[in-house]
């Protein structure tokens, strides 16, 4: 991998991060927690599952799956949201909140790299 590489990935993970702080910043107000991090990791799972089933170049799907996405979407913060339902007393919610996002996050995944893989077949 060339540092140039490396460096755009890097620089498209800060991009990523600050595109899901925003988003979850904008969900919350609206929904409160933990939408805003269940919701961000659900749309990245589509958006990377897409990029993955797509006949898109190696270098790109670093950049954009590993960076980008990779930045967006986070584990920790679902960690953590989990932890402080369960804190809260709202011990429901927090199992909602763990397994909703595993099983609707692998769902979008699925779901976007069959879309990908449709689009890579049409276009070719």
């Amino acid at each position: 991998m060339s540092p140039l590489l490396l460096a755009l990935g890097g620089l498209a993970g800060g991009v990523g991060a600050a595109l899901r702080y925003s988003a979850d910043v904008a969900i919350l107000r609206w929904w409160g927690p933990p939408w805003g991090v269940f919701v961000v990791n659900v749309v990245g799972s589509f958006a990377l599952g897409i990029l993955t089933g797509s006949a898109a170049p190696a270098d790109l799907q670093f950049v954009i799956g590993g960076g980008l996405l990779g930045g967006f979407t986070t584990f920790s913060a679902v960690s953590v949201t989990t932890l402080l339902l369960a804190e809260e007393r709202r011990g429901r919610m927090a199992i909602v909140n763990v397994v909703g996002t595993f099983v609707l996050a692998l769902a979008a995944a699925a779901g976007g790299l069959a879309l990908g893989g449709a689009l890579a077949a049409a276009s070719s």
